[in-house]
C-alpha cells in the first residue's frame, strides 16, 4: 500500500490536493484547525470555506482565470466540479452558494475511503510526505515552524502590492524611458504630469473610497504607507515621495510637477508595477484613479494594489516549480502560502501539488506544467521571478509565453488555444 500523504489545511488548495491523492489510490490524512483553532475572517467549520466573496470570477476564455477553471475541468478538479454544481446566476462569471459549495466539498472528502480527517492545530512539519496549504492565515506557532524550516529567507506577513500593468496598455506619446537623472540604464517608464493633472490626479486620490480594513490587519501596516494616506497628508507629500519628478525631466525644456514610476515586474517585460504605489483603494476606484494619470488613461491592471493580512513564503528561493521544497522533495506547499492569489489559481496549485505528490509516491517522476498554460505559468512565475520584489499574483496573459506569433486582436484566443493543448498533452501523460 502507497504511504499515507498528509495534507495540512483544508482550503480550497489543501481540498484539491487530497481529491487528486485520493483520486489515485494514494492515502491520505487531511488535517484542518478548525473548529478547535478560527483564524480571524473564518466563520464555520466547513472546508473550502470561501471568507471574501462567493465569486469564482470570469468563465468567458477570453480572460485569464476563465482559462484556468477550463484547465482544471479537464483534469478533473473537485472545486470546479463542485462550484459548477453550486452555481448562482451571475453573468458570465461563475458565483456559487457558499455554504452549499463547502458542505458538498466537506461531505466528498470526509466519505471518501481513502481520507481519513483530523480537527487539530498543527504546529511542526511531520516526516514522511506532506503538502502544507494552510493559507494566508496560518497561526502564529506553525508561521514560526515554516520560517525555521525555510531557514534562507522568512515569510512575508503581509501584501503591501503596487499594482502591475499590462505594458501594451501604456500610451508612449505620453510616458518614455529615463532613469533618474539618467543614472544606469532607463529601465523606468516615466507618466509626467503638468500641474492641472496633478490636481486632478490629488482630488480623485484623497476622496477615493478604499477597503475596509479587518481588526486584526490595521496593526500591520503602520510602517508602510498606503498612496492615499501619504496623499491625505498635505498636497506636497507625494512629491517628495513616489512621485518625486527632480531628475526624471525627459529633456531641457520639460518641467513636469510630478512623474509616477513603473519599474518592469517579469523578464517578458511585458508586466510593469507602478512604484509606491501600494493602496487601500477598492479595485473599481484604482482603475477610475489611476487612469487620470497621463500615459495610463487606458490601463490593463493584471493585479490590483492590495494591503492586507497574507502571510506567504518567498517561493523563487525555496520552491520548484512543480511546488515541492527545495530542501526537502517530499514535502510540498500549495495556495495562498506560495504567493498565488485567488481562489481558482490556489486551487490550481493545490491541484498540481497532488498530482506530484502522487506520482512521487508512485516513483514517477514530477510533471513541470510549463507557463504555456496558465497554471503552469503561474507556478513557473511564483518560482521564477525576482526574490526581492516576489509579491503574490493572479492568473493573466502577462505571464504566458505564447509561442505563435500572432497579431495583438489574436493573442487571447491563441494563448486559450495553446493553453487547453498543453493541459490535454499533462492529462495523456498523467494517464499513461
Amino acid at each position: 500500500m502507497p504511504r499515507e500523504v498528509t495534507v495540512i489545511g483544508a482550503g480550497l488548495a489543501g481540498c484539491e490536493a487530497a481529491w487528486q491523492l485520493a483520486l489515485r489510490g494514494i492515502p491520505v490524512h487531511l488535517i484542518e484547525m478548525r473548529p478547535q483553532k478560527y483564524p480571524p475572517a473564518f466563520h464555520t467549520d466547513g472546508f473550502a470555506e470561501l471568507v471574501c466573496s462567493n465569486s469564482l470570477r470570469s468563465n468567458a476564455l477570453n480572460n485569464a482565470v476563465g482559462i484556468l477553471k477550463e484547465e482544471l475541468r479537464i483534469l478533473n478538479s473537485l472545486i470546479l466540479k463542485t462550484a459548477d454544481s453550486c452555481a448562482v446566476p451571475a453573468g458570465s462569471a461563475l458565483a456559487v452558494d457558499r455554504h452549499l459549495f463547502s458542505e458538498t466539498i466537506t461531505k466528498t472528502l470526509k466519505n471518501h475511503p481513502a481520507i481519513r480527517v483530523s480537527y487539530e492545530e498543527v504546529i511542526e512539519i511531520p516526516d514522511g510526505p506532506c503538502i502544507i496549504a494552510t493559507g494566508p492565515l496560518t497561526s502564529d506557532a506553525f508561521a514560526q515552524t515554516i520560517n525555521e524550516f525555510l531557514e534562507v529567507e522568512p515569510l512575508h506577513f503581509y501584501d503591501a502590492a503596487a499594482p502591475i500593468v499590462e505594458k501594451d496598455s501604456i500610451d508612449f506619446n505620453k510616458a518614455y524611458y529615463k532613469s533618474r537623472y539618467d543614472k544606469g540604464e532607463a529601465s523606468y517608464i516615466n507618466c509626467p504630469m503638468d500641474q492641472n493633472e496633478f490636481d486632478r490626479f490629488y482630488e480623485a486620490l484623497i476622496s477615493a473610497e478604499c477597503v475596509k480594513m479587518h481588526d486584526f490587519e490595521l496593526k500591520v501596516f503602520e510602517g508602510c504607507m498606503p498612496i492615499e494616506e501619504m496623499a491625505k497628508r498635505g498636497k506636497k507629500t507625494m512629491l517628495f515621495g513616489p512621485l518625486k519628478p527632480v531628475g526624471l525631466e525627459k529633456d531641457m525644456n520639460h518641467h513636469p510637477v510630478a512623474v509616477v514610476q513603473l519599474r518592469q515586474d517579469n523578464v517578458a517585460a511585458s508586466l510593469y508595477n507602478i512604484v509606491g504605489f501600494q493602496t487601500h483603494l477598492t479595485w473599481p476606484e484604482q482603475r477610475r484613479v489611476f487612469s487620470l494619470i497621463p500615459g495610463l488613461e487606458n490601463l490593463k491592471i493584471t493585479r490590483y494594489g492590495v494591503m492586507h493580512r497574507n502571510t506567504f513564503i518567498c517561493s523563487p528561493r525555496v520552491l520548484q516549480e512543480t511546488y515541492q521544497s527545495k530542501k526537502r522533495p517530499d514535502l510540498f506547499f500549495a495556495g495562498q502560502l506560495t504567493g498565488v492569489e485567488g481562489y481558482v489559481e490556489s486551487c490550481a496549485s493545490g491541484l498540481i501539488a497532488g498530482i506530484n505528490m502522487a506520482r512521487m509516491i508512485c516513483g514517477k517522476d514530477p510533471i513541470v506544467f510549463g507557463n504555456t498554460c496558465i497554471m503552469g505559468s503561474q507556478a513557473h512565475y511564483i518560482t521564477h521571478c525576482t526574490p526581492s520584489h516576489f509579491q503574490p499574483m493572479n492568473a493573466n496573459f502577462g505571464v504566458v509565453n505564447l509561442q505563435e506569433k500572432c497579431k495583438k486582436a489574436q493573442r487571447k484566443e491563441k494563448i486559450c488555444e495553446q493553453a487547453l493543448k498543453r493541459i490535454r498533452q499533462i492529462q495523456e501523460e498523467i494517464n499513461e
